[in-house]
């Protein structure tokens, strides 16, 4: 595969500036434009995480929803590591829990599992009810804001907390941070080194294989309590017992009661602006039969049963604007690539949807529904935990209370 010549640079961020240590820029800036690399850093990724939907199947299956209710804070649970896939729209909540409830787990017994599928629903309703809020504090500002940029040693996972540092390592190797974790790096970027939360979630989300706007913006609005009552914080003590550390005498090695700190720790002080640049795959797409209906598939939609057994047209559509405004890295993207193999015959187009509509018009477009699209056609539903429980709600509490005795 060819570079499509599509360079994606980020608003606003200054790449030249970025990383003046030089020690993560060539991991996040690397570009690629040759289908053999691509293919791989595919083969590299499926060590952890596999695009083969056989494999995806088998990871369902081997959830243990009654451990993972007890152990899922600690790095070491029973996580079931599906949400990249159900991010990518491979598979959705309501998939993953009716395959659960088909070995004979009760609702009642599984509660906390379910919960917390429903916790990602709950946040894709918000984002559904009003596209802006994606992008905007939701509730109110977040307090105690002194830069809009990232400190420099997050970036260069060099914090001297052993656990946020590995998790950053790992996250920069794997596109994965457990979610216990992903709070105590938000925690500490804005609650502690005082930044913005926008600027930060743009980079985590860059890296992760299961970005998503609405888990991961609303997660960091959650932390940094503009989407909450209160800032979320955690000391030394809690990240020690979760991350099976024993670190003492670090910044973070204090009492609740004296966090967030009067003044942001030295290691956290320098700040930067991460480079969160990507080259995007050219189009494979050469015709189409008009004759047939198309399916659209994106970053959000990979969904390979969807249609299976029609001969319908598959475009895997790839729109610059989108991934201008939010930029996934490398890995992401190979991820993605990679997904959209176990869709029979699909082909990628790069470019908005209005240049795919007029160089095929007359074109039956099929899509499903997501807060991005800016499509003409017919227009299906995303599958969720349940149909009913719709639009915004206050608190994840309020959501639940409606959606509880829907599903147990």
């Amino acid at each position: 595969m060819r570079s499509s010549g599509y360079r994606l640079d980020t608003p606003g961020v200054d790449s030249s500036a970025a990383y003046p240590l030089g020690m993560v820029v060539q991991e996040v800036n690397q570009t690629y434009a040759t289908y053999a690399a691509i293919s791989q850093y595919i083969m590299t990724m499926q060590t952890h995480f596999s695009t083969q939907i056989q494999a995806i199947i088998e990871r369902v299956d081997a959830i243990d929803p009654v451990t993972y209710a007890s152990t899922r804070n600690y790095v070491d649970g029973a996580v079931t590591r599906l949400s990249p896939y159900i991010s990518r729209g491979v598979i959705s909540t309501r998939f993953v829990l009716d395959s659960v409830l088909r070995r004979g787990y009760q609702p009642v017994q599984i509660e906390k599992f379910i919960q917390e599928l429903a916790w990602r629903d709950f946040f894709q309703r918000i984002w559904q009810s009003d596209a802006r809020l994606v992008n905007t504090e939701v509730k109110h500002p977040q307090k105690g804001v002194t830069h809009h940029e990232m400190p420099l040693n997050v970036v260069l996972h060099q914090t001297g907390i052993v656990a946020i540092d590995k998790a950053i390592r790992e996250l920069y190797e794997t596109g994965y941070m457990h979610n216990h974790v992903r709070m105590y790096v938000a925690s500490m970027v804005c609650n502690v080194a005082r930044s913005h939360w926008k600027l930060p979630a743009r980079w985590l989300y860059y890296h992760l294989l299961d970005g998503d706007l609405a888990s991961n913006n609303f997660s960091w609005q959650w932390v940094a309590g503009s989407f909450s009552n209160k800032k979320y914080v955690a000391n030394q003590e809690n990240m020690n017992k979760f991350c099976r550390t024993r670190q003492q005498g670090t910044f973070m090695d204090v009492s609740y009661d004296q966090l967030p700190h009067d003044t942001v720790p030295e290691v956290l002080r320098e700040t930067t602006l991460p480079a969160l640049n990507m080259t995007l795959p050219e189009t494979t797409l050469e015709a189409l039969d008009q004759s047939k209906p198309t399916l659209l598939y994106n970053w959000y939609n990979l969904d390979p049963y969807w249609y299976r057994k029609e001969e319908y047209n598959r475009i895997l559509l790839i729109e610059p604007g989108i991934f201008q405004k939010y930029p996934i890295s490398k890995s992401s993207m190979s991820f993605m690539l990679g997904l959209a193999k176990n869709i029979p015959d699909i082909k990628i187009f790069t470019g908005e949807f209005a240049e795919l509509a007029t160089q095929f018009p007359g074109t039956h477009f099929i899509y499903k529904e997501h807060p991005l699209n800016r499509y003409q056609g017919s227009e299906e539903p995303r599958e969720f935990l349940n149909d009913t429980v719709t639009g915004y709600h206050k608190s994840f509490f309020a959501f639940w209370k409606k959606l509880r005795p829907e599903l147990l």
